[in-house]
């Protein structure tokens, strides 16, 4: 009796195999498929990179001028007075890259011109009859530069779409002078001269402050003030037309250096960085 329900038991189970397994294969079929492997990152053109461009304008000043008369000797009591130097505009592009939130960099080109400079020269010149007197020269002329830089920019945070920024930049300055000319006057009255254009190459630098803001995520408006030093120019040596003995003088414009106010805009290419926004403080209750 035992052995025939044994054998009862066991065909029981074989039944319910024999039904089950189809329907489990069944179901498995019902399962739905494995996700697709995740595809690679797309790649960004212009990832964080930039396009800038600056316009303004700089008042301009030098620090002095060194006067040389190549083989002869400055007058007596020779002094330099009213040194003056008109404002410059200048235009100018470039292309950077947004490290982070907070660090950037560019390289930037630009042109100043505007600019005419002035200085007297004052000196002894007794007349013919020996009788004391001053001689007066009236110099001018024209500088433009070209001056290219290497920037870098730290932002120092973001509050209500504003972002104040510092920065620096080192480069070079292309200089020009140009058109210059002194007129005599005094006992040195009836003397002219001119000089011929003059290239001079310089180191600059400059350093930065101001406020940008975002017009778009990829537009960013700049109003910023800049102090640039341009180091040095020079003119070629004078040619006196009515008076031979005369010529043969040069000059250096020392330390020419310009406050600047531009406005600039920034493009991202693309691969936008958040702006960098400082943490809150902690919650701090107090019982």
């Amino acid at each position: 009796m035992r052995r025939s329900k044994l054998n009862a038991l066991v065909r029981s189970f074989t039944l319910l195999a024999s039904v089950g397994a189809p329907c489990l294969g069944y179901a498995a079929d019902l399962l739905p498929p494995l996700p697709p492997e995740p595809l690679p990152p797309p790649v960004e053109i212009g990832g964080a990179w930039y396009l800038r461009g600056d316009v303004g304008v700089g008042a301009a000043s030098y620090e002095k001028v060194v006067t040389t008369v190549k083989g002869g000797y400055l007058p007596d009591d020779y002094t330099i007075h009213q040194k003056n130097m008109g404002d410059q505009f200048f235009a100018g592009g470039g292309i950077g890259y947004q490290f982070n939130g907070f660090l950037r960099g560019d390289i930037t080109g630009e042109y100043r011109g505007g600019s005419r400079f002035s200085f007297v020269e004052k000196f002894n010149l007794p007349y013919g009859d020996g009788t004391p007197a001053k001689g007066i020269d009236y110099d001018q002329g024209n500088l433009s530069s070209v001056v290219a830089m290497a920037n870098g920019y730290i932002d120092l945070g973001t509050w209500y779409g504003v972002t104040p920024f510092v920065g620096g930049g080192i480069g070079a300055a292309f200089h020009t002078v140009s058109g210059f000319n002194d007129t005599g006057a005094g006992s040195a009255a009836g003397g002219f001269g001119i000089a011929a254009t003059k290239h001079t190459t310089n180191l600059a630098w400059a350093a930065m402050a101001g406020l940008g803001y975002s017009v778009t995520p990829n537009l960013k408006l700049e109003l910023g003030y800049r102090y640039m030093n341009l180091g040095h120019v020079g003119t070629g040596p004078v040619t006196c037309f009515n008076d031979p003995g005369c010529g043969g003088a040069s000059y250096r414009l020392k330390e020419v250096t310009s406050h600047d106010v531009r406005i600039g805009m920034r493009w991202m290419l693309g691969g936008i960085v958040a702006d960098y926004q400082p943490e809150p403080a902690p919650l701090i209750r107090k019982y």
